[in-house]
C-alpha cells in the first residue's frame, strides 16, 4: 500500500470563461427508479470511457453535495471538472428527498435501503453498457455505502473522507470531544441498542440521535464496520482525505488504507471535508467555506482522481 501526503505551494488559477466551461459537458436528468433521480454529466470534448457514481454523505444531502442552509456545490463541481478530463459521472438525490412523495416513514428506513439504491444505479449503467469502467466514489457516509454496494461489475472504488469505525464509535468520539459526560451517555445508549435492539436510556440532548423513530435506522447502520467491509474489495481503491477535515480525521483514512488489500492513500494538504483548501487553522474559517459555493475545489483533488481513473483505462 502506498501513502502520499501532498503539499502544495502554488495557487489555483481559474482559466476560461463561464461559457467555455459550459461547453465541456452536457447534463441531463436521469431517473433510475422511483427512489432515485439524479444528474448524468457527460463530457463533450471526448468520449467518456469511465463513469463515476457519486454517493453523498449523511443527512439531507442532495445530489450536488448541499443541505438546507448549507450550499457548497462540492459534488456538482467535481462532476463538471471531471468532465473537463473526459470522465462522466452520475450524482443523485437520496431517497429521503422522496419520503413525502412516496409516503415512506422514518421508522421504516434502513441503511440497506441506501445500499440497494446504489446497487440499482450500478445495474442500470451495466445494462446500458455505455462505459468501460464504473467507479464508485462515496463521500463520508457514502464511503461505507459504496463498499457495501460494490460488486463484480464495479471496476474501482474511491473513498472520500470515509471513516474506519462503526458509526456508534464515531458518534461517541465526536460527542465526547464536545461534552464528555454526554459521550458516556451516548456509549451507554448505543451498548443497550446493540444488546436489546432499542434504548430509552439517553439524555434529551441526544434526542436527534436516539429518538425512537431513528433507532432502527441507526441500529442497521451500526452493524457495519468500514475497516472490515473494505477488506472484502478486490478492486483498486483510492482513499482520499484532507488534512484540514474537521469532521473526519486523516487517521481514519490511514486506518482504511491499512485494512484494504489494494489501496492508494492520498492526504491532500489543507483540504477540508467539502473539498476546499483552507489555509487557516481557525475552525470558523473552515466551516464558513461550507456555505461558499464559489470557492474553487482543492487544486489537486481532480488531478488525483483523474490520474487514478485514467490508470484503469
Amino acid at each position: 500500500m502506498k501513502k502520499f501526503i501532498l503539499s502544495f505551494l502554488i495557487c489555483c488559477i481559474s482559466l476560461g470563461t463561464a461559457k467555455a466551461q459550459e461547453e465541456t459537458y452536457q447534463e441531463e436528468e436521469l431517473e433510475i427508479n422511483k427512489f432515485t433521480t439524479g444528474t448524468l454529466t457527460i463530457p463533450t470534448n471526448a468520449e467518456a470511457k469511465s463513469i463515476v457514481i457519486f454517493i453523498q454523505g449523511s443527512g439531507p444531502t442532495d445530489r450536488h453535495g448541499n443541505q438546507p442552509m448549507m450550499k457548497n456545490d462540492g459534488i456538482k463541481k467535481m462532476a463538471r471538472e471531471l468532465a473537463d478530463n473526459g470522465i462522466a459521472s452520475y450524482r443523485f438525490d437520496k431517497r429521503i428527498f422522496k419520503m413525502n412523495e412516496l409516503k415512506l416513514k422514518e421508522k421504516d428506513l434502513r441503511f440497506d435501503d441506501f445500499v440497494n439504491d446504489v446497487k440499482a444505479i450500478l445495474k442500470y449503467f451495466n445494462t446500458t453498457d455505455e462505459f468501460d469502467n464504473i467507479i464508485i466514489a462515496g463521500h463520508s457516509q457514502g464511503s461505507l455505502l459504496g463498499m457495501l454496494a460494490a460488486d463484480a461489475t464495479t471496476n474501482a472504488f474511491i473513498s472520500l473522507a470515509g471513516v474506519s469505525k462503526p458509526i456508534d464509535s464515531i458518534i461517541v468520539e465526536q460527542v465526547t470531544k464536545q461534552v464528555p459526560e454526554l459521550g458516556k451517555n451516548a456509549r451507554t445508549a448505543f451498548d443497550e441498542m446493540r444488546e436489546k435492539g432499542k434504548t430509552s436510556n439517553y439524555s434529551p440532548m441526544l434526542e436527534s440521535i436516539f429518538k425512537p423513530n431513528i433507532q432502527p435506522y441507526m441500529l442497521s447502520w451500526m452493524k457495519y464496520d468500514p475497516s472490515e467491509e473494505i477488506q472484502k474489495l478486490e478492486i483498486p481503491v483510492l482513499i482520499l482525505n484532507g488534512t484540514s477535515d474537521i469532521q473526519v480525521e486523516p487517521d481514519e483514512a490511514e486506518k482504511l488504507d491499512s485494512a484494504a488489500k489494494n489501496s492508494q492513500l492520498v492526504l491532500l494538504e489543507n483540504m477540508n471535508h467539502i473539498f476546499r483548501k483552507v489555509d487557516s487553522e481557525d475552525r470558523l474559517v473552515n466551516t464558513k467555506s461550507y456555505n461558499e459555493p464559489n470557492l474553487p475545489l482543492h487544486p489537486e483533488l481532480i488531478p488525483t482522481i483523474t490520474d487514478f481513473i485514467k490508470e484503469l483505462e
